[in-house]
């Protein structure tokens, strides 16, 4: 089915108007812009409607396939009853629009939760407005860490933005009066009034959107893109197998057209995946929906596959093992300068602006109000520089931030005072004079006196350690990513109880590829990391193999989230990390996590699980169509025997399975892993109905009581491959294998003449007796098989693999101290 496309915005030719900066548009101007389709409305792609989830349910290739099915088998005047598995499909296709349709409503409703409003100029009054309410030519003020919602032109201020997300370039970039900026990047530092020129469909980000959206197979995760290709197989082989199965059996066979018309398509229903890709759609969506009541904004459907395969968690110190607000615990000074001068310098710095993060909003809560220092430049806070400072008229320039990147190698002279508070725990800043223009990147260190120390306290979140002893248990190893001092990131991950928190180093000293790589694999916090060495590092571990989840609340987290496998956001952070994470905290309650990670891990093994059962039975269906090619033997089955045995071996089943707590990692990769699983089952079927048509050709057996012979095969199977799926056994699974046992039972008996199952030949349940008993020690030889096979396989890889980890091993060890000599000399 083709994606509808949305339709075409109809505009009327308003032209451009030049608002001015202190009063934007008028409430008039801006209801005609909306009323003339000038409005910042565009395709989100937050999902389907619920008429394209509907007719994508309904409108499937295999749909088809059966519907084409059971026309055929009306013209072949074939019994009702062996086109009930039309009933499967109805029900399988209104359960997957019900749960679909019930989960996007769900996610909907707490999109609209978590939009942000942007602060908008109408009238000469400051309004927060929804984004798609915007339109053309209104006035928006941008602050740090809010994302370019439209393309613009700076009126006012002056901002310096990152347009990574859009170029892939990381440096960040200097904008002032005049200069346009692009929808997608997202501002550093700084604040400025914004004219809206491009909105909606037209502006910059939009449009790479709508490009990107041409290849939808590029989103879909590792599991929809190998059930795809499944599909794909599947779809291609039926026809041509379909055929000349009917041509075998009804030219060469010379079978009725009827019992070659039921045999053909019990073949064809039994190769096709009817409710896998379905069970797995249905599964992820009532998964979201699931997060939803936590309070937990799915972006990504495909997060859910990833969350399942998560082995390391990357967090930043404050607002994930910290509380977000800080406060002032004290103010050291270190001149003889009167306190007074200070408290003014200070309050000049953070009284008469907005803070521009938390560390600012701490120190602004002590020092606030105004007095009559005349700022003329101001210098913002970056995550590159550390620092922020403000040139005063007749005061001279004054800087704070962190006290190693404002006096570099002069750091020494005061790092006895800060080190017994670095030492527990706390962020200090250092507030200092500067005797020139402060340029960052560029201080000159004789210029710089170091006026004082505040430290600021940062307290663990109650229910942190809890949260990392979890992800301890689940073999989820933590990265504290900081652009703290690692000493103090360190001691507040060990109070945390994050393992390994002992192993910190300075990213500073990690200058080459080769640098990183050992860190990341060996060290578990990192300090005064940039925004570009946050981002290093997530690419560092996913190169060593993992899979790498990142949480963060700033726009320094921005880079290293879009590079993760999975970024999470925090909301009350910065409006561009909500933007790119594929998972958004409402709450922003690092609590969640854990159940997040579990939500994950429960929805793809059950459905591994579930995918086992159903392939089962396409590999039997192939294989034995395959086979039949090559006999003189018909294909054994009738479909209802098909859709009997479908229904109580796997239908039923997986449904029930799909709501069982597992929470183990998932590894390795979907497909070859469901294919090993099934194949004893499958290879189980075809080899011991091949046996059941041989006694049935020596004994002269009738095809009807044969067929009930091969079918009772099946169920025994599928129930020794259900056995398996199940175990370890609990009371709840225990009660589902013996139901479904207790169904076939009742269908080969009490309903067996409607099913066409009924056996009353004394010399056919002998037969039936002697294979099924041989079933199972033909199905656990084949599984022991199997298994010798995989201890052959990992062997054979260890005895290569081995001295390669080994020699890999003796380098990282070799790194890491050679990383640890070069810390100490540079702390030296």
């Amino acid at each position: 089915m083709k994606k509808q496309k949305t339709p075409e915005v109809i505009r009327q030719d308003i032209p451009v108007f030049q608002a001015d900066p202190e009063r934007g548009l008028t409430m008039q101007q801006a209801e005609e812009r909306k009323a003339g389709g000038w409005v910042n409305a565009a395709d989100t792609g937050a999902g389907l409607t619920e008429r394209q989830i509907i007719l994508r349910n309904c409108l499937t290739f295999f749909n088809l396939v059966f519907l084409v099915l059971a026309v055929v088998l009306v013209c072949a005047r074939s019994s009702v009853m062996n086109m009930t598995f039309l009933g499967i499909v109805f029900v399988n296709t209104v359960i997957g629009c019900f749960q679909e349709i019930r989960a996007k409503r769900a996610v909907d409703k707490l999109t609209l939760v978590a939009a942000r409003p942007v602060r908008t100029i109408r009238d000469g009054q400051a309004a927060d407005i929804p984004s798609a309410d915007l339109v053309r030519d209104d006035i928006v003020e941008f602050s740090a860490g809010d994302q370019i919602c439209a393309d613009g032109i700076l009126r006012s201020g002056e901002l310096q933005v990152n347009e990574s997300l859009l170029t892939g370039e990381a440096d960040i970039i200097t904008k002032k009066i005049g200069d346009e900026l692009k929808s997608g990047s997202f501002v550093v530092a700084g604040r400025g009034r914004v004219q809206l020129t491009e909105v909606g469909a037209d502006a910059f980000a939009a449009r790479l959107s709508a490009e990107a959206k041409a290849n939808p197979q590029a989103a879909k995760s590792e599991m929809m893109r190998s059930l795809d290709r499944l599909i794909q197989v599947v779809g291609i082989a039926l026809i041509p197998i379909g055929g000349i199965l009917f041509y075998q059996e009804y030219v060469h066979l010379q079978l009725s057209f009827q019992s070659s018309v039921e045999h053909t398509v019990a073949a064809l229903v039994g190769m096709i995946p009817e409710g896998l890709y379905l069970l797995t759609s249905v599964a992820v969506a009532a998964s979201a929906m699931k997060l939803t009541k936590r309070r937990v904004l799915v972006q990504d459907m495909n997060c859910i596959e990833t969350l399942a395969r998560v082995d390391v968690l990357c967090v930043d110190k404050t607002g994930t093992i910290t509380e977000p607000k800080m406060e002032v615990e004290n103010v050291i000074p270190l001149t003889a300068e009167p306190p007074e001068e200070l408290e003014a310098a200070l309050t000049a710095l953070y009284g008469g602006i907005e803070p521009e993060n938390d560390t600012g909003r701490a120190v602004a809560e002590l020092f606030h109000g105004e007095n009559d220092w005349v700022c003329t430049k101001r210098i913002p806070f970056t995550s590159a520089a550390k620092w922020s400072g403000g040139v005063f008229e007749g005061k001279g320039a004054y800087l704070a931030g962190a006290p190693e990147f404002i006096l570099g190698s002069r750091y020494e002279e005061i790092r006895d005072r800060v080190e017994p508070w670095v030492k527990t725990g706390y962020r200090v800043l250092l507030a200092a004079q500067y005797d020139g223009d402060p340029q960052p990147g560029a201080l000159e260190e004789e210029k710089i006196q170091p006026l004082a120390l505040i430290p600021i306290a940062n307290r663990i979140r109650p229910e942190a350690p809890d949260t990392f002893r979890y992800f301890a248990a689940q073999g989820v190893s933590i990265r504290v990513i900081s652009g703290d001092n690692p000493e103090t990131v360190s001691d507040v991950a060990q109070r945390a109880g994050i393992e390994g928190a002992e192993k910190y180093v300075d990213a500073r000293t990690l200058e080459t590829q080769e640098d990183i790589l050992r860190a990341a694999e060996n060290y578990v916090v990192f300090g005064r990391v940039t925004p570009e060495m946050k981002k290093a590092l997530v690419l560092a571990l996913k190169k060593l193999g993992h899979t790498v989840a990142m949480t963060g609340d700033g726009v320094n987290d921005v880079l290293a989230m879009k590079q993760s496998d999975c970024g999470i956001a925090m909301a009350s952070g910065a409006q561009a990390a909500s933007q790119v994470a594929r998972l958004v905290l409402l709450d922003s309650d690092f609590s969640v996590m854990p159940g997040i990670v579990g939500e994950g891990r429960r929805v793809i093994n059950n459905i591994q699980r579930a995918a086992t059962l159903f392939l089962v039975k396409n590999i039997f269906s192939l294989g034995l169509s395959l086979l039949s090619l090559f006999t003189n033997w018909p294909y054994p089955l009738v479909p209802v025997h098909l859709s009997v045995i479908s229904s109580l071996t796997i239908g039923v089943p997986s449904f029930f399975l799909a709501m069982e707590p597992n929470y183990e990692r998932v590894t390795g990769r979907f497909l070859p892993g469901v294919l090993r699983r099934a194949f004893p089952g499958g290879l189980t079927n075809i080899f011991v109905v091949l046996m059941a048509q041989a006694f049935g050709a020596v004994f002269g057996l009738p095809q009807e009581q044969l067929s009930a012979v091969c079918a009772a095969i099946l169920s025994i199977v599928g129930l020794l491959v259900l056995y398996q799926v199940c175990k370890p056994f609990d009371f709840f699974r225990r009660m589902i294998w013996f139901a479904m046992g207790v169904c076939l039972v009742l269908c080969f008996t009490a309903l067996g003449g409607l099913f066409s199952l009924a056996i009353w030949n004394g010399s056919v349940i002998l037969v039936m007796a002697t294979l099924l008993l041989m079933t199972p020690t033909v199905f656990f030889s084949i599984q022991r098989i199997f298994d010798f096979g995989d201890r052959v396989y990992v062997d054979a890889r260890q005895r290569t693999l081995w001295p390669k980890l080994k020699q890999k091993h003796r380098d990282l060890r070799a790194g890491a101290k050679l990383e640890m000599k070069r810390f100490a000399w540079w702390r030296q």
